[in-house]
């Protein structure tokens, strides 16, 4: 069957590199672990716990989400309520946020960052 898939780094295209990594970080509570360079990153990676995201600069002509170019990611947490309230008062919730149980058997609540991208952040019931 092939070699053993470990991980994945799944890469945001994003208009703003340090605006994207401050709402990662204070917003989100992830860590940065690198950037291309300390004055005006173009990429870098952020993580938390086991999720690794990466950020990669686009010109706003080359990226438009409304095309399709932005992504949708399912994180899958082990504890949904206790993120939403760590989230609560961060300012990344739209007027549609709210914490559901599924009918396909999960309890996830999601939004989309600064840059179109939707996260779901969710755990089997």
């Amino acid at each position: 069957m092939g070699t053993t898939f470990l991980e994945l780094s799944p890469v945001l295209q994003v208009r703003d590199v340090p605006a994207a990594i401050a709402y990662y970080v204070d917003r989100l509570g992830f860590e940065l672990r690198f950037r291309d360079s300390e004055t005006d990153p173009r990429y870098a990676g952020m993580r938390r716990h086991g999720v690794e995201l990466h950020l990669q600069w686009h010109d706003e002509t080359s990226f438009r989400p409304e095309r399709g170019d932005a992504l949708m990611l399912r994180i899958r947490v082990a504890d949904p309520d206790a993120l939403f309230a760590e989230y609560a008062d961060k300012g990344v919730f739209h007027e549609g946020t709210h914490l559901r149980d599924t009918p396909w058997g999960t309890r996830e609540f999601g939004f989309n960052d600064l840059n179109g991208h939707g996260l779901t952040f969710y755990r089997a019931r």
